[in-house]
């Protein structure tokens, strides 16, 4: 405090006049000096400080505003009622449907045959039981599936764990990833993401409940066959499914694959009939006795044109797209974090995914100037009206659409092509060299470390090997199996012991009983069990991957060498091309071809591969996308993964679980042209 205190003003003293002091020449210069002081300019280090403050103060103030909102909203979450956001939704969009749990609950429909889920690749979760230090902590925690924390946290060491042998395509030394059990196995792929969650749930509706419902979990990265030999995984299936049989009154299971766990079903049931000890011993009328229906989800019966594009450039549609959008974040190590070399690494080495190489060559998918999409219009394969038979919402021929309009013509029997020209162009003016004879081997790449660090056998493909791929030009079903040869020799030696991709000449030839053929329809027979029903359920009108434009990518040794080329546009004269991807009907991951094909002709009445003629049954179920963001994934979707929550399609499943037959749910429901392309395919039945 001051020990100076100022003299409080007088009455007389403010009634006195003020006499103007005179300002000396020196106070009136310290004045200007005062006053010009303030039109100084600031020192550089000031205004950054006080910039730097301002934009503190401005990310501080953003932060806290949105965690306040952030917590505002979830108290908000939390103490509304369970039934509010239903009733917003209804407010906007009216009333919503019964579940079909609760539709048939109504009809009187109870709990008849037990069933048991077959999830695909991918979906089924996988937990760690041994590993290396990097892993100290993750005992029996979810590497795949679940939050996937770890990915972020650790991402090269989960690529590690994540990794199969390259040798043996099994558990490498001192780690043991193991498939999760029960229905939580695959209920959800991620927090929020269903898979079987919604078909569960409405199982349960009409009374299903653990007891009667198994989930066929199983390592999807193995080859089918090695699940068996590591997990005993087909042993624990055929022992469940005899237990359900025998503690439900002898009521036969209804077996529900879906997507890859379609393959994988098929080769069970072959195994299980074979004898010992390649396979389970059952007989030959073991699935005659134990399976009432097998209701195949989105099945790739005969492969997916994007296993190609996986296992040669670690591409799909999307991934090309965001490669094109950020080219050097997938491109290059950016701080440790999986690039696509490291997901190719991994991949290459989950010898699961061989299985859905397009099966019998050009034969089924097409060659360069033909293939059994022909004719098809992209731009009117959204809508379909036709439920039973033929639709004919298409009616373009050659390059001649419904509207009249001249376009050119999609070869979708080129599954690779170099060059939008050369997707595009005759085959006969196509100069091709072959690309098998051409020498191999880059003594620069075979020596450096860091190519051998993120192993993708493309390091030893050398320039000259690369240059010959590329000049070969198009590549048809048929060739690409040369193609993948070439390329990973070590990974297709692996692949071609465990699967195989022609057409059988003879069924009878006992090579056929070996365990490499049971996934492929096209080299199989079905059980002797002409009781059973074999369903193709499905979604169309979403496009769909079925060939692709390829270009040379970067020239660097360790780099994958070939890439999507996302310039190649078709415009609105050909919309069937986008981002160097040629799209044809489908569930946005299998196209109609694969998925219908063996239920509409392959197996339909007697055939060589259905000597019985066990009844099948082909369901389409028309892609509907959710009107806005409170329906989420939609219960009309026909999406590959999202029809596991299509209303139509669990009404149907549940129906034949209570006891119907395929003709009581009204037979085949088709909305493509799925039956006037199978007949374009010349196979011997």
């Amino acid at each position: 405090m001051s020990l100076l205190r100022r003299r409080k003003p007088s009455d007389s003293d403010e009634k006195r006049p003020t006499v103007p002091v005179p300002v000396q020449d020196s106070e009136a210069d310290s004045t200007k000096g005062e006053n010009k002081a303030s039109s100084v300019p600031v020192p550089n280090s000031v205004r950054r400080a006080k910039a730097r403050c301002s934009c503190f103060d401005s990310c501080c103030w953003w932060i806290g505003f949105v965690c306040s909102t952030w917590w505002f909203l979830l108290f908000l979450y939390n103490a509304m009622p369970a039934s509010f956001p239903q009733y917003v939704t209804e407010a906007i969009t009216g009333p919503l449907p019964d579940p079909p749990g609760v539709k048939l609950l109504k009809e009187g429909l109870r709990a008849k045959h037990p069933v048991v889920f077959v999830p695909g690749i991918v979906t089924g979760g996988l937990e760690l039981w041994e590993g290396h230090q990097c892993a100290e902590g993750l005992f029996r925690k979810r590497l795949w599936g679940g939050t996937f924390g770890e990915v972020y946290k650790r991402p090269l060491c989960w690529v590690e764990h994540m990794s199969l042998d390259n040798e043996t395509g099994l558990d490498p030394p001192g780690v043991r990833v193991r498939p999760v059990s029960g229905l939580v196995a695959a209920d959800y792929f991620i927090p929020g993401y269903f898979v079987w969650a919604v078909l569960i749930a409405n199982l349960a509706r009409i009374g299903y409940e653990e007891k009667t419902m198994y989930m066929a979990a199983y390592d999807w990265r193995i080859s089918f066959q090695n699940t068996e030999v590591r997990d005993q995984s087909l042993s624990r299936i055929k022992s469940n499914i005899e237990l359900m049989v025998a503690t439900n009154g002898g009521k036969k299971v209804v077996v529900i694959p879906h997507s890859m766990g379609v393959l994988y079903f098929l080769h069970f049931m072959k195994w299980v009939e074979a004898p010992s000890p390649m396979g389970g011993g059952g007989g030959p009328d073991w699935c005659a006795k134990h399976i009432k229906a097998v209701m195949n989800i989105g099945g790739p019966f005969l492969g997916v044109p994007k296993a190609v594009t996986g296992l040669f450039s670690a591409e799909a549609k999307d991934v090309a797209v965001a490669r094109a959008i950020a080219p050097d974040v997938l491109d290059f190590d950016i701080l440790g974090l999986q690039t696509l070399r490291h997901v190719m690494r991994m991949t290459r080495t989950w010898d699961a995914t061989m299985s859905m190489i397009p099966k019998g060559g050009d034969t089924i998918w097409g060659g360069l100037e033909w293939a059994p999409e022909d004719g098809y219009e992209c731009s009117n394969g959204q809508k379909k009206q036709q439920k039973n038979g033929n639709s004919d919402y298409h009616k373009g021929k050659g390059n001649k659409t419904n509207t009249g309009v001249n376009r050119p013509r999609v070869h979708y029997g080129r599954i690779v092509s170099f060059g939008k020209d050369v997707a595009e162009v005759p085959s006969s003016v196509i100069e091709r060299l072959d690309f098998q004879d051409a020498k191999k081997g880059n003594a620069m790449a075979d020596s450096n470390a860091s190519c051998q660090d993120v192993w993708t056998e493309y390091h030893e493909l050398g320039s000259i090997g690369r240059k010959a791929v590329a000049d070969y030009k198009v590549y048809t079903a048929g060739s690409v199996l040369d193609l993948l040869q070439f390329i990973a020799p070590k990974m297709m030696r692996r692949g071609s012991a465990h699967f195989s991709y022609g057409i059988a000449d003879d069924l009878d030839d006992p090579k056929y009983g070996h365990y490499k053929y049971w996934s492929n329809p096209l080299e199989t027979k079905l059980p002797n069990a002409p009781e059973m029903e074999i369903f193709s359920l499905y979604g169309v009108g979403v496009p769909t991957e079925r060939a692709y434009v390829y270009k040379r990518a970067s020239s660097a040794e360790c780099s994958i060498p070939f890439q999507i080329d996302t310039s190649a546009e078709g415009g609105p004269d050909n919309p069937c091309l986008k981002g160097g991807v040629y799209l044809s009907d489908g569930d946005e991951t299998v196209p109609v071809l694969s998925a219908g094909f063996m239920c509409a002709r392959g197996w339909r009445g007697k055939t060589r591969f259905n000597p019985t003629g066990m009844k099948t049954f082909v369901r389409e179920y028309s892609h509907s996308p959710p009107s806005n963001l409170l329906e989420g994934r939609g219960s009309q979707s026909g999406a590959h993964v999202d029809i596991m929550g299509n209303f139509a399609l669990i009404e149907d499943i549940i129906r034949v679980a209570a006891g119907a037959t395929g003709e009581e749910i009204g037979g085949d429901q088709v909305f493509s042209e799925v039956f006037k392309w199978s007949e374009k395919i010349k196979l011997k039945l």
